[in-house]
């Protein structure tokens, strides 16, 4: 991932307010929020690294990018925030976060889902990514604090 002016991961619902120490939104750490712009884009890098590896394990397992060209285009298409230098399956979370009740084909955005969630809803599945992504974001939060809760 290239590290040229790195945005926020923010996505304006901050759990962190309410005593989270990850945030349920974009999954960064509590520390890591309060910091974010004071962090150089070295250390900005490393905590989208995090996120990005973190969401792709999760997304692979339910989704192929068939055509990432083509999932871009229509992203940029419908105004769809995401970050070029991520991988194309954090574009995908965008448009599912963004679009799941409102899309009818995913071939149509240069997806496909894996065979094993083949007949769930694009609501439901948006909502078990973000709940897997929001535990694994919880454990290395914990891992990091030296297994601390």
């Amino acid at each position: 991932m290239s590290d040229s002016r790195l945005p926020t991961p923010c996505v304006g619902r901050c759990s962190t307010v309410f005593g989270d120490l990850v945030c349920r939104g974009c999954k960064r750490f509590l520390h890591e929020i309060v910091d974010w712009n004071a962090y150089d884009e070295s250390r900005k890098a490393q905590v989208w690294g995090r996120l990005e590896l973190l969401l792709v394990r999760v997304m692979e397992n339910k989704l192929v990018i068939q055509d990432a060209q083509l999932l871009r285009h229509q992203l940029e298409r419908r105004q769809i925030r995401f970050v070029p230098q991520l991988s194309p399956y954090c574009w995908a979370y965008q448009l599912l976060a963004h679009g799941a009740r409102h899309i009818r084909r995913l071939d149509a955005y240069g997806l496909a889902l894996q065979p094993a969630y083949g007949e769930w809803t694009l609501t439901a599945l948006r909502d078990a990514i973000d709940e897997e992504f929001y535990a694994l974001s919880e454990a290395r939060r914990r891992q990091e604090a030296g297994g601390q809760a």
